[in-house]
Protein backbone atom coordinates (compact mmCIF):
# COMPACT_ATOMS: atom_id res chain seq x y z
CA UNK A 1 0.00 0.00 0.00
CA UNK A 2 2.63 2.33 0.78
CA UNK A 3 4.45 2.01 -2.79
CA UNK A 4 0.85 2.69 -4.14
CA UNK A 5 1.18 5.84 -2.58
CA UNK A 6 4.50 6.46 -3.62
CA UNK A 7 3.50 5.87 -7.40
CA UNK A 8 -0.05 8.05 -6.43
CA UNK A 9 2.19 11.06 -5.68
CA UNK A 10 4.65 10.46 -8.25
CA UNK A 11 1.88 10.97 -10.72
CA UNK A 12 0.34 13.76 -9.47
CA UNK A 13 3.54 16.09 -9.25
CA UNK A 14 4.31 14.66 -12.60
CA UNK A 15 0.75 16.24 -13.76
CA UNK A 16 1.44 19.67 -11.50
CA UNK A 17 4.77 19.89 -13.55
CA UNK A 18 3.41 20.32 -16.41
CA UNK A 19 0.24 22.82 -15.05
CA UNK A 20 -2.46 20.48 -16.34
CA UNK A 21 -5.81 18.52 -14.16
CA UNK A 22 -6.87 15.75 -14.45
CA UNK A 23 -10.18 13.84 -13.98
CA UNK A 24 -11.03 12.65 -10.17
CA UNK A 25 -11.89 8.74 -9.94
CA UNK A 26 -15.74 8.95 -8.07
CA UNK A 27 -16.26 12.83 -10.11
CA UNK A 28 -19.87 13.18 -8.00
CA UNK A 29 -19.08 12.30 -4.61
CA UNK A 30 -22.62 11.73 -2.50
CA UNK A 31 -20.51 12.63 0.85
CA UNK A 32 -17.76 15.47 0.72
CA UNK A 33 -16.75 19.03 2.51
CA UNK A 34 -16.70 21.78 0.75
CA UNK A 35 -16.21 24.66 2.87
CA UNK A 36 -15.35 28.49 2.57
CA UNK A 37 -13.84 30.49 5.26
CA UNK A 38 -15.79 33.69 5.36
CA UNK A 39 -13.70 36.51 7.10
CA UNK A 40 -15.26 39.17 9.29
CA UNK A 41 -11.97 41.14 10.40
CA UNK A 42 -12.38 44.77 9.01
CA UNK A 43 -14.95 43.43 6.90
CA UNK A 44 -12.74 41.82 4.32
CA UNK A 45 -14.83 39.21 3.23
CA UNK A 46 -18.28 40.60 5.10
CA UNK A 47 -19.87 43.30 5.73
CA UNK A 48 -18.35 45.85 3.30
CA UNK A 49 -20.76 48.32 5.09
CA UNK A 50 -21.77 49.62 8.48
CA UNK A 51 -25.38 48.91 10.08
CA UNK A 52 -25.44 52.22 12.38
CA UNK A 53 -29.48 52.87 11.56
CA UNK A 54 -31.99 50.15 10.93
CA UNK A 55 -31.84 50.80 7.01
CA UNK A 56 -28.00 50.17 6.66
CA UNK A 57 -28.41 47.26 8.74
CA UNK A 58 -30.87 46.06 6.20
CA UNK A 59 -28.15 46.41 3.52
CA UNK A 60 -25.50 44.53 5.85
CA UNK A 61 -27.64 41.79 5.89
CA UNK A 62 -28.86 42.14 2.64
CA UNK A 63 -25.31 41.49 1.82
CA UNK A 64 -24.69 37.89 3.42
CA UNK A 65 -27.96 36.93 1.74
CA UNK A 66 -26.58 37.46 -1.63
CA UNK A 67 -23.16 36.00 -0.73
CA UNK A 68 -24.69 32.47 0.89
CA UNK A 69 -26.57 32.46 -2.57
CA UNK A 70 -23.57 32.57 -4.75
CA UNK A 71 -22.18 30.10 -2.16
CA UNK A 72 -24.98 27.83 -2.18
CA UNK A 73 -25.04 28.08 -6.34
CA UNK A 74 -21.61 26.55 -5.85
CA UNK A 75 -22.56 23.86 -3.53
CA UNK A 76 -20.82 24.59 -1.07
CA UNK A 77 -21.80 23.09 1.91
CA UNK A 78 -20.14 24.70 4.97
CA UNK A 79 -19.38 28.22 6.28
CA UNK A 80 -16.58 28.98 8.45
CA UNK A 81 -17.82 32.75 9.93
CA UNK A 82 -15.58 34.07 11.75
CA UNK A 83 -17.30 34.85 14.82
CA UNK A 84 -14.17 35.38 17.91
CA UNK A 85 -12.09 38.02 15.62
CA UNK A 86 -9.59 39.70 18.18
CA UNK A 87 -10.96 39.43 21.91
CA UNK A 88 -13.84 40.81 20.41
CA UNK A 89 -17.32 39.06 18.35
CA UNK A 90 -20.03 39.20 15.82
CA UNK A 91 -22.71 38.38 18.80
CA UNK A 92 -23.87 39.48 22.13
CA UNK A 93 -21.47 38.09 24.58
CA UNK A 94 -20.93 38.23 27.91
CA UNK A 95 -17.43 38.10 27.76
CA UNK A 96 -16.11 39.98 25.18
CA UNK A 97 -17.28 43.39 23.30
CA UNK A 98 -18.55 43.73 20.01
CA UNK A 99 -16.39 44.04 17.32
CA UNK A 100 -16.32 47.37 15.06
CA UNK A 101 -16.72 45.48 11.69
CA UNK A 102 -20.62 45.11 12.18
CA UNK A 103 -21.28 48.89 13.82
CA UNK A 104 -17.98 50.94 12.95
CA UNK A 105 -17.32 51.57 16.49
CA UNK A 106 -15.78 48.57 18.80
CA UNK A 107 -17.67 47.98 21.55
CA UNK A 108 -21.07 49.20 20.01
CA UNK A 109 -23.98 46.84 19.14
CA UNK A 110 -25.04 46.81 15.24
CA UNK A 111 -28.62 46.86 16.55
CA UNK A 112 -29.19 43.15 15.55
CA UNK A 113 -27.01 39.51 16.15
CA UNK A 114 -24.79 38.77 13.39
CA UNK A 115 -24.62 35.26 14.36
CA UNK A 116 -28.18 34.11 14.61
CA UNK A 117 -28.76 35.74 11.23
CA UNK A 118 -25.64 34.14 9.40
CA UNK A 119 -27.20 31.02 11.05
CA UNK A 120 -30.28 31.33 9.88
CA UNK A 121 -29.55 31.89 6.36
CA UNK A 122 -27.21 29.21 6.21
CA UNK A 123 -29.07 26.59 7.26
CA UNK A 124 -32.18 28.04 5.25
CA UNK A 125 -29.92 27.16 2.15
CA UNK A 126 -28.78 23.26 3.75
CA UNK A 127 -25.61 24.80 4.37
CA UNK A 128 -23.24 24.06 8.04
CA UNK A 129 -22.32 27.24 9.70
CA UNK A 130 -18.99 26.95 12.06
CA UNK A 131 -18.25 29.66 14.53
CA UNK A 132 -14.82 30.17 13.70
CA UNK A 133 -12.94 30.88 17.15
CA UNK A 134 -9.89 33.18 17.08
CA UNK A 135 -8.36 31.49 20.13
CA UNK A 136 -4.84 32.76 20.97
CA UNK A 137 -4.11 36.00 19.65
CA UNK A 138 -5.97 39.02 20.95
CA UNK A 139 -5.26 41.96 18.41
CA UNK A 140 -3.04 45.14 18.77
CA UNK A 141 -1.53 45.52 22.29
CA UNK A 142 -3.90 48.96 22.08
CA UNK A 143 -6.64 47.81 20.15
CA UNK A 144 -10.40 47.90 21.75
CA UNK A 145 -10.63 44.15 22.47
CA UNK A 146 -7.09 43.13 23.97
CA UNK A 147 -7.59 46.62 26.11
CA UNK A 148 -10.57 45.16 27.89
CA UNK A 149 -9.09 41.20 28.11
CA UNK A 150 -6.04 43.28 30.20
CA UNK A 151 -8.02 44.63 32.09
CA UNK A 152 -9.70 41.37 33.48
CA UNK A 153 -6.55 39.38 33.14
CA UNK A 154 -3.77 41.77 33.84
CA UNK A 155 -0.76 38.17 33.88
CA UNK A 156 -2.58 36.29 31.43
CA UNK A 157 -1.84 38.40 28.03
CA UNK A 158 1.69 38.35 26.84
CA UNK A 159 2.98 41.10 24.15
CA UNK A 160 4.88 40.30 21.61
CA UNK A 161 5.98 43.06 19.48
CA UNK A 162 3.26 45.07 18.51
CA UNK A 163 0.40 42.08 19.19
CA UNK A 164 -1.13 40.66 22.17
CA UNK A 165 -1.41 36.76 22.96
CA UNK A 166 -3.46 34.87 25.22
CA UNK A 167 -0.51 32.62 27.59
CA UNK A 168 -0.42 29.02 26.05
CA UNK A 169 0.98 28.30 29.58
CA UNK A 170 -1.81 30.11 31.66
CA UNK A 171 -3.78 27.27 32.98
CA UNK A 172 -6.59 30.14 32.70
CA UNK A 173 -6.28 30.43 28.78
CA UNK A 174 -7.80 27.35 28.50
CA UNK A 175 -10.63 27.34 31.14
CA UNK A 176 -11.38 30.79 29.65
CA UNK A 177 -11.60 29.67 25.67
CA UNK A 178 -13.71 26.92 26.80
CA UNK A 179 -16.08 29.25 28.56
CA UNK A 180 -16.36 31.20 25.46
CA UNK A 181 -17.03 27.92 23.04
CA UNK A 182 -19.54 26.65 25.81
CA UNK A 183 -21.38 30.23 25.67
CA UNK A 184 -21.64 30.00 21.57
CA UNK A 185 -22.76 26.11 21.68
CA UNK A 186 -25.01 26.87 24.44
CA UNK A 187 -26.93 29.89 22.89
CA UNK A 188 -26.71 29.16 19.12
CA UNK A 189 -27.69 26.54 16.85
CA UNK A 190 -23.99 25.91 15.31
CA UNK A 191 -22.83 23.09 13.49
CA UNK A 192 -19.17 22.73 14.66
CA UNK A 193 -16.78 25.36 16.85
CA UNK A 194 -13.64 25.85 14.21
CA UNK A 195 -10.62 26.86 16.45
CA UNK A 196 -7.56 29.38 14.29
CA UNK A 197 -4.28 30.22 15.53
CA UNK A 198 -4.48 27.13 18.51
CA UNK A 199 -0.99 27.01 18.84
CA UNK A 200 2.17 28.83 20.07
CA UNK A 201 3.30 32.39 17.96
CA UNK A 202 5.93 31.89 15.61
CA UNK A 203 7.96 34.23 17.47
CA UNK A 204 7.44 32.79 21.12
CA UNK A 205 10.16 32.41 22.93
CA UNK A 206 10.59 28.42 24.38
CA UNK A 207 11.78 27.78 27.82
CA UNK A 208 10.09 24.79 28.00
CA UNK A 209 10.86 21.69 25.71
CA UNK A 210 8.66 20.81 22.67
CA UNK A 211 6.93 18.14 24.39
CA UNK A 212 5.91 20.25 26.93
CA UNK A 213 4.39 23.40 24.49
CA UNK A 214 2.29 20.07 22.67
CA UNK A 215 0.55 19.50 25.86
CA UNK A 216 -0.27 22.81 26.91
CA UNK A 217 -2.01 23.59 23.80
CA UNK A 218 -3.13 19.52 23.85
CA UNK A 219 -4.76 20.83 27.10
CA UNK A 220 -6.78 24.10 25.84
CA UNK A 221 -8.07 21.47 23.20
CA UNK A 222 -9.10 19.29 25.79
CA UNK A 223 -11.31 21.91 27.82
CA UNK A 224 -13.19 22.82 24.64
CA UNK A 225 -13.83 19.76 23.95
CA UNK A 226 -15.24 18.81 26.97
CA UNK A 227 -17.18 22.40 27.13
CA UNK A 228 -18.61 22.15 24.11
CA UNK A 229 -19.28 18.43 23.57
CA UNK A 230 -20.85 18.44 26.92
CA UNK A 231 -23.48 20.77 25.56
CA UNK A 232 -24.43 18.84 22.10
CA UNK A 233 -22.02 16.13 21.52
CA UNK A 234 -23.47 16.45 17.64
CA UNK A 235 -21.32 19.81 17.19
CA UNK A 236 -18.26 19.61 15.34
CA UNK A 237 -15.43 20.05 16.79
CA UNK A 238 -12.59 21.22 14.44
CA UNK A 239 -9.00 23.68 13.86
CA UNK A 240 -7.25 25.16 11.21
CA UNK A 241 -3.38 23.74 12.03
CA UNK A 242 -0.70 24.33 9.74
CA UNK A 243 -0.62 22.68 6.54
CA UNK A 244 2.00 20.22 6.82
CA UNK A 245 2.28 18.30 9.87
CA UNK A 246 5.55 17.64 9.89
CA UNK A 247 8.67 16.56 8.05
CA UNK A 248 8.11 13.14 5.79
CA UNK A 249 11.05 10.72 4.90
CA UNK A 250 11.01 12.25 1.60
CA UNK A 251 9.95 15.37 1.52
CA UNK A 252 11.18 18.12 4.28
CA UNK A 253 8.54 20.87 4.99
CA UNK A 254 11.16 23.50 5.01
CA UNK A 255 11.07 24.34 8.97
CA UNK A 256 6.86 25.50 8.65
CA UNK A 257 4.97 22.79 10.28
CA UNK A 258 2.54 22.48 12.51
CA UNK A 259 3.94 19.45 15.10
CA UNK A 260 7.70 20.85 15.58
CA UNK A 261 7.21 24.58 14.77
CA UNK A 262 3.99 25.42 16.86
CA UNK A 263 3.64 22.60 18.88
CA UNK A 264 0.33 21.75 17.18
CA UNK A 265 -0.51 17.95 17.53
CA UNK A 266 -3.43 17.80 15.43
CA UNK A 267 -3.10 14.31 14.37
CA UNK A 268 -3.37 13.03 17.38
CA UNK A 269 -5.81 14.96 18.38
CA UNK A 270 -7.96 13.08 15.77
CA UNK A 271 -6.92 9.91 16.92
CA UNK A 272 -7.97 10.47 20.71
CA UNK A 273 -11.57 11.88 19.69
CA UNK A 274 -10.86 15.85 20.44
CA UNK A 275 -11.03 16.77 16.73
CA UNK A 276 -13.86 15.90 14.50
CA UNK A 277 -12.43 17.36 11.63
CA UNK A 278 -9.18 19.12 10.17
CA UNK A 279 -8.52 22.18 8.25
CA UNK A 280 -5.32 21.91 7.42
CA UNK A 281 -4.23 25.39 5.95
CA UNK A 282 -2.55 23.96 2.63
CA UNK A 283 -1.42 26.96 0.87
CA UNK A 284 1.36 25.33 -1.13
CA UNK A 285 1.90 23.46 -4.53
CA UNK A 286 3.53 20.66 -5.96
CA UNK A 287 5.66 18.33 -3.42
CA UNK A 288 5.17 20.78 -0.86
CA UNK A 289 1.32 19.71 -1.33
CA UNK A 290 0.40 16.30 -2.80
CA UNK A 291 2.46 14.44 -0.42
CA UNK A 292 1.45 16.05 2.67
CA UNK A 293 -1.92 16.06 1.75
CA UNK A 294 -1.78 12.25 1.71
CA UNK A 295 -0.28 12.06 5.26
CA UNK A 296 -3.16 14.37 6.41
CA UNK A 297 -5.32 11.23 4.88
CA UNK A 298 -3.12 8.04 6.04
CA UNK A 299 -3.49 9.33 9.72
CA UNK A 300 -7.21 10.81 9.81
CA UNK A 301 -8.35 7.86 11.79
CA UNK A 302 -11.45 8.04 10.02
CA UNK A 303 -12.42 11.32 11.09
CA UNK A 304 -13.05 14.42 8.41
CA UNK A 305 -10.13 16.44 6.70
CA UNK A 306 -10.32 19.39 4.18
CA UNK A 307 -7.52 20.76 3.48
CA UNK A 308 -7.66 24.50 2.28
CA UNK A 309 -6.38 25.99 -0.40
CA UNK A 310 -4.68 28.83 -1.33
CA UNK A 311 -6.63 30.11 -4.16
CA UNK A 312 -5.94 33.98 -2.93
CA UNK A 313 -2.62 33.47 -5.02
CA UNK A 314 -4.73 33.31 -7.69
CA UNK A 315 -4.81 36.77 -7.43
CA UNK A 316 -2.00 38.97 -9.60
CA UNK A 317 -1.94 40.79 -6.21
CA UNK A 318 -1.20 38.54 -4.04
CA UNK A 319 0.90 35.71 -5.95
CA UNK A 320 2.04 34.27 -9.62
CA UNK A 321 -0.21 31.02 -9.44
CA UNK A 322 -2.42 29.32 -11.84
CA UNK A 323 -5.89 27.95 -11.80
CA UNK A 324 -4.13 24.55 -12.57
CA UNK A 325 -2.59 24.78 -9.40
CA UNK A 326 -5.79 25.04 -7.72
CA UNK A 327 -7.37 22.55 -9.85
CA UNK A 328 -5.15 20.00 -9.62
CA UNK A 329 -4.96 20.32 -6.21
CA UNK A 330 -8.54 19.95 -5.68
CA UNK A 331 -8.69 16.41 -7.73
CA UNK A 332 -6.17 15.07 -6.09
CA UNK A 333 -8.36 16.10 -2.81
CA UNK A 334 -11.49 13.98 -4.25
CA UNK A 335 -9.25 10.75 -5.43
CA UNK A 336 -7.58 10.27 -1.89
CA UNK A 337 -11.49 10.92 -0.62
CA UNK A 338 -10.76 14.17 1.26
CA UNK A 339 -12.85 17.75 1.21
CA UNK A 340 -11.77 21.17 0.07
CA UNK A 341 -11.97 24.18 1.89
CA UNK A 342 -11.38 27.99 0.54
CA UNK A 343 -9.54 30.71 1.36
CA UNK A 344 -10.99 32.60 1.36
CA UNK A 345 -14.39 33.66 0.44
CA UNK A 346 -13.46 37.22 -1.32
CA UNK A 347 -11.15 35.22 -3.84
CA UNK A 348 -13.71 32.19 -4.93
CA UNK A 349 -16.96 35.13 -5.67
CA UNK A 350 -14.33 37.47 -7.30
CA UNK A 351 -13.73 34.91 -9.62
CA UNK A 352 -9.97 34.87 -10.05
CA UNK A 353 -8.84 33.15 -12.83
CA UNK A 354 -11.98 32.02 -13.23
CA UNK A 355 -12.11 29.47 -10.09
CA UNK A 356 -15.66 30.54 -9.35
CA UNK A 357 -16.84 29.00 -12.76
CA UNK A 358 -14.95 26.08 -12.65
CA UNK A 359 -16.31 25.14 -9.13
CA UNK A 360 -19.92 26.08 -10.33
CA UNK A 361 -19.84 24.76 -13.57
CA UNK A 362 -17.74 21.44 -13.20
CA UNK A 363 -16.32 20.67 -10.20
CA UNK A 364 -19.10 20.93 -7.38
CA UNK A 365 -21.90 20.76 -10.20
CA UNK A 366 -23.83 18.65 -7.86
CA UNK A 367 -24.66 18.79 -4.18
CA UNK A 368 -23.03 17.15 -1.77
CA UNK A 369 -23.91 16.04 1.84
CA UNK A 370 -21.41 16.51 4.90
CA UNK A 371 -19.96 13.47 6.37
CA UNK A 372 -21.96 11.60 8.99
CA UNK A 373 -20.10 11.77 12.24
CA UNK A 374 -20.33 7.61 12.78
CA UNK A 375 -17.62 8.29 15.57
CA UNK A 376 -19.95 10.00 18.05
CA UNK A 377 -23.36 8.35 17.10
CA UNK A 378 -24.36 5.81 14.16
CA UNK A 379 -28.24 5.30 14.76
CA UNK A 380 -29.98 5.56 11.81
CA UNK A 381 -33.34 7.41 11.84
CA UNK A 382 -36.66 5.86 10.72
CA UNK A 383 -37.92 6.65 7.36
CA UNK A 384 -39.81 9.57 6.10
CA UNK A 385 -43.82 8.41 6.31
CA UNK A 386 -46.57 10.28 4.54
CA UNK A 387 -44.80 11.57 1.09
CA UNK A 388 -47.48 13.35 -1.06
CA UNK A 389 -47.16 14.32 -4.42
CA UNK A 390 -49.72 16.89 -6.15
CA UNK A 391 -49.25 17.67 -9.30
CA UNK A 392 -50.86 21.08 -10.87
CA UNK A 393 -50.19 23.03 -13.97
CA UNK A 394 -46.52 22.23 -14.45
CA UNK A 395 -45.68 22.03 -10.80
CA UNK A 396 -45.42 19.55 -8.72
CA UNK A 397 -45.41 19.76 -4.80
CA UNK A 398 -44.28 16.96 -2.15
CA UNK A 399 -45.04 16.75 1.42
CA UNK A 400 -43.94 14.38 4.02
CA UNK A 401 -43.72 13.76 8.00
CA UNK A 402 -40.86 12.81 9.92
CA UNK A 403 -40.31 10.52 12.75
CA UNK A 404 -38.69 11.72 15.55
CA UNK A 405 -37.12 8.22 16.27
CA UNK A 406 -34.44 5.83 14.94
CA UNK A 407 -35.04 2.85 13.87
CA UNK A 408 -34.09 1.09 17.36
CA UNK A 409 -37.18 3.36 18.76
CA UNK A 410 -35.37 5.52 20.53
CA UNK A 411 -35.91 9.14 20.28
CA UNK A 412 -34.22 11.42 18.23
CA UNK A 413 -32.41 14.28 20.56
CA UNK A 414 -30.56 16.64 18.12
CA UNK A 415 -32.55 19.75 17.90
CA UNK A 416 -33.05 19.69 14.23
CA UNK A 417 -34.34 17.35 11.86
CA UNK A 418 -33.27 17.45 8.37
CA UNK A 419 -34.35 15.77 4.81
CA UNK A 420 -32.96 15.43 2.02
CA UNK A 421 -34.50 15.21 -1.21
CA UNK A 422 -33.88 13.25 -4.38
CA UNK A 423 -35.63 13.17 -7.94
CA UNK A 424 -34.73 10.87 -11.43
CA UNK A 425 -36.37 9.91 -14.24
CA UNK A 426 -35.61 6.18 -13.29
CA UNK A 427 -37.57 4.78 -10.59
CA UNK A 428 -37.02 3.69 -7.72
CA UNK A 429 -34.74 6.88 -6.99
CA UNK A 430 -30.95 5.83 -6.52
CA UNK A 431 -30.71 8.12 -3.41
CA UNK A 432 -26.78 7.04 -3.35
CA UNK A 433 -25.84 9.07 -6.86
CA UNK A 434 -25.21 12.65 -5.77
CA UNK A 435 -26.71 13.33 -9.19
CA UNK A 436 -30.23 12.74 -7.94
CA UNK A 437 -29.90 15.26 -4.64
CA UNK A 438 -31.70 18.40 -5.36
CA UNK A 439 -32.12 19.74 -1.99
CA UNK A 440 -29.98 18.67 0.88
CA UNK A 441 -30.38 19.13 4.75
CA UNK A 442 -33.95 21.24 5.16
CA UNK A 443 -35.84 21.44 7.71
CA UNK A 444 -38.80 22.00 5.64
CA UNK A 445 -41.73 19.34 4.80
CA UNK A 446 -42.54 20.81 1.47
CA UNK A 447 -41.15 21.42 -1.45
CA UNK A 448 -42.63 22.28 -4.90
CA UNK A 449 -40.33 21.89 -8.09
CA UNK A 450 -41.43 22.93 -11.80
CA UNK A 451 -42.19 19.82 -13.99
CA UNK A 452 -40.76 19.57 -17.53
CA UNK A 453 -42.12 17.41 -19.98
CA UNK A 454 -41.17 13.79 -19.09
CA UNK A 455 -41.96 11.93 -15.82
CA UNK A 456 -40.05 12.47 -12.50
CA UNK A 457 -39.61 10.61 -9.38
CA UNK A 458 -38.84 11.56 -6.31
CA UNK A 459 -37.87 9.99 -2.84
CA UNK A 460 -37.03 12.15 0.79
CA UNK A 461 -34.35 10.51 3.46
CA UNK A 462 -34.66 12.08 7.27
CA UNK A 463 -31.00 12.70 8.81
CA UNK A 464 -30.23 13.85 12.34
CA UNK A 465 -27.79 16.59 13.72
CA UNK A 466 -24.55 14.06 13.50
CA UNK A 467 -25.42 13.58 9.57
CA UNK A 468 -26.59 9.73 9.71
CA UNK A 469 -29.32 9.14 6.77
CA UNK A 470 -32.22 7.60 7.03
CA UNK A 471 -33.45 4.99 4.29
CA UNK A 472 -35.17 6.63 1.54
CA UNK A 473 -39.14 7.03 1.44
CA UNK A 474 -40.00 6.40 -2.13
CA UNK A 475 -42.64 7.81 -3.94
CA UNK A 476 -45.77 5.73 -3.97
CA UNK A 477 -45.79 3.13 -6.64
CA UNK A 478 -49.81 4.30 -7.38
CA UNK A 479 -48.47 7.91 -7.87
CA UNK A 480 -45.38 6.35 -10.12
CA UNK A 481 -47.78 4.53 -12.90
CA UNK A 482 -50.03 7.93 -12.37
CA UNK A 483 -47.12 10.07 -13.51
CA UNK A 484 -45.83 8.28 -16.42
CA UNK A 485 -49.78 8.12 -17.64
CA UNK A 486 -50.01 11.95 -17.15
CA UNK A 487 -47.02 12.36 -19.99
CA UNK A 488 -48.38 9.56 -22.48
CA UNK A 489 -45.99 7.24 -22.48
CA UNK A 490 -46.92 4.50 -19.63
CA UNK A 491 -48.38 1.80 -20.20
CA UNK A 492 -51.70 0.77 -18.02
CA UNK A 493 -53.05 -2.78 -16.89
CA UNK A 494 -56.17 -3.76 -17.88
CA UNK A 495 -58.34 -5.23 -15.00
CA UNK A 496 -56.98 -8.80 -15.10
CA UNK A 497 -53.35 -8.06 -14.27
CA UNK A 498 -52.31 -9.85 -17.73
CA UNK A 499 -52.04 -7.49 -20.63
CA UNK A 500 -50.81 -4.02 -20.88
CA UNK A 501 -52.76 -1.97 -23.82
CA UNK A 502 -50.41 0.40 -25.60
CA UNK A 503 -50.92 3.96 -25.84
CA UNK A 504 -53.29 4.77 -29.31
CA UNK A 505 -49.46 6.82 -30.15
CA UNK A 506 -47.79 3.68 -30.15
CA UNK A 507 -48.51 1.47 -33.55
CA UNK A 508 -47.58 -1.85 -34.08
CA UNK A 509 -44.95 -1.09 -36.74
CA UNK A 510 -43.22 1.21 -34.88
CA UNK A 511 -41.94 -1.92 -33.09
CA UNK A 512 -39.76 -4.85 -33.67
CA UNK A 513 -40.03 -6.01 -30.99
CA UNK A 514 -40.73 -4.76 -26.82
CA UNK A 515 -38.43 -5.47 -23.85
CA UNK A 516 -39.94 -5.37 -20.20
CA UNK A 517 -37.08 -4.64 -17.68
CA UNK A 518 -36.96 -4.80 -14.22
CA UNK A 519 -35.65 -1.94 -11.95
CA UNK A 520 -32.03 -3.10 -12.35
CA UNK A 521 -32.42 -2.76 -15.66
CA UNK A 522 -32.04 -6.39 -16.52
CA UNK A 523 -34.70 -7.76 -19.14
CA UNK A 524 -36.96 -10.25 -18.14
CA UNK A 525 -39.44 -10.25 -21.06
CA UNK A 526 -39.10 -9.80 -24.73
CA UNK A 527 -41.87 -10.16 -27.15
CA UNK A 528 -43.53 -8.81 -30.03
CA UNK A 529 -47.16 -6.68 -29.48
CA UNK A 530 -50.17 -8.24 -30.53
CA UNK A 531 -53.40 -6.46 -31.47
CA UNK A 532 -52.15 -2.97 -29.40
CA UNK A 533 -51.40 -5.32 -26.26
CA UNK A 534 -48.84 -6.99 -24.73
CA UNK A 535 -48.72 -10.27 -22.71
CA UNK A 536 -47.48 -10.12 -19.24
CA UNK A 537 -48.99 -13.22 -17.77
CA UNK A 538 -45.95 -15.20 -16.90
CA UNK A 539 -43.83 -11.86 -15.68
CA UNK A 540 -43.87 -11.97 -12.11
CA UNK A 541 -45.62 -9.17 -9.52
CA UNK A 542 -43.36 -6.46 -9.23
CA UNK A 543 -42.32 -2.68 -11.30
CA UNK A 544 -41.36 -2.83 -14.51
CA UNK A 545 -40.67 -0.53 -17.75
CA UNK A 546 -41.74 -1.49 -21.02
CA UNK A 547 -39.31 -0.59 -23.64
CA UNK A 548 -39.45 -0.74 -27.71
CA UNK A 549 -36.64 -1.45 -30.02
CA UNK A 550 -37.95 0.07 -33.38
CA UNK A 551 -36.91 -0.99 -37.19
CA UNK A 552 -33.46 1.15 -36.67
CA UNK A 553 -32.73 -1.11 -33.46
CA UNK A 554 -33.01 1.58 -31.45
CA UNK A 555 -34.23 1.45 -28.17
CA UNK A 556 -36.61 3.88 -25.83
CA UNK A 557 -38.63 3.70 -22.94
CA UNK A 558 -42.36 3.48 -23.71
CA UNK A 559 -43.17 3.85 -19.64
CA UNK A 560 -43.54 2.31 -16.30
CA UNK A 561 -45.54 -0.33 -15.14
CA UNK A 562 -46.77 -2.60 -12.14
CA UNK A 563 -47.96 -6.37 -12.32
CA UNK A 564 -49.71 -7.42 -9.37
CA UNK A 565 -51.85 -10.34 -9.68
CA UNK A 566 -54.18 -9.72 -6.78
CA UNK A 567 -54.92 -6.87 -4.24
CA UNK A 568 -53.22 -9.51 -1.47
CA UNK A 569 -49.74 -9.74 -3.02
CA UNK A 570 -49.58 -6.02 -3.58
CA UNK A 571 -48.59 -6.13 -0.11
CA UNK A 572 -45.59 -7.66 -1.10
CA UNK A 573 -44.90 -5.99 -3.78
CA UNK A 574 -44.85 -2.72 -2.06
CA UNK A 575 -42.52 -4.37 1.14
CA UNK A 576 -40.21 -5.44 -1.39
CA UNK A 577 -39.39 -1.77 -2.81
CA UNK A 578 -39.09 0.44 -0.24
CA UNK A 579 -41.90 -0.31 2.65
CA UNK A 580 -44.50 1.84 0.79
CA UNK A 581 -47.75 1.96 2.43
Amino acid sequence: MRYLYIIFILFHLAVASYGQSFYAVNPNPKYEVRAVWLTTIGGIDWPHSYAQSERSAEKQKEELRAILDRLQKANINTVLLQTRIRATTIYPSQYEPWDGCLSGFPGKSPGYDALQFAIDECHKRGMEVHAWVVTIPVGKWNSYGCRQLRKKFPRLIKRIDQDGYMDPEATQTGCYLAEMCREIVQRYDVDGIHLDYIRYPETWKFRISKDQARGNITRIVEKIHQAVKKEKPWVKMSCSPIGKFDDLSRYWSHGWNAYTKVAQDAQAWLKDGLMDELFPMMYFRGDQFFPFAIDWKEHSYGKIIAPGLGIYFLDPKEGKWNISDITSELYHLRNIGEGHAFFRNKFLLDNHQGIYDFVTAHFNRYPALVPPMTWESNKRPQQPVTLCIEENEGTTTLRWDNRLQYEDGTAIKTPSIYNNVYASKEYPVDVHDARNLILTRTTRRQLTTRTDNTPTYYAVTTTDGFGNESRAKQQNQTAVVKTATRYGKACRLTTTGESIILSSSIHETDCQYIIVKNMQEQAVYITKPQNGKINIKKIKDGIYTLNCVNYKNIEHTLGTFIKKSAQKKQKKVDKKFGGIK
